[in-house]
């Protein structure tokens, strides 16, 4: 159990790192990783920026929708 409490931070780490480099190369403000903490609004958010326009996204590229 004491192995659980030591990777659980690791892993939540892990995965706020990865979001926040997904939002920075999209062109958003890493700090929006920070929603992925709040529950229900972090699955709202993930959504959002799955469909918004990403800014750093070259003109005349389609985005699928």
């Amino acid at each position: 159990m004491e192995l659980f409490f030591v990777l659980l931070p690791l892993f939540m780490l892990f995965c706020l790192w990865l979001g926040y480099r997904i939002l920075e190369k999209a062109g958003f403000d890493g700090r929006w990783t920070l929603v992925l903490l709040v529950p229900v609004l972090n699955i709202i958010m993930i959504w959002v920026f799955a469909f918004s326009t990403w800014p750093k996204l070259q003109n005349g590229v389609d985005q699928g929708f």
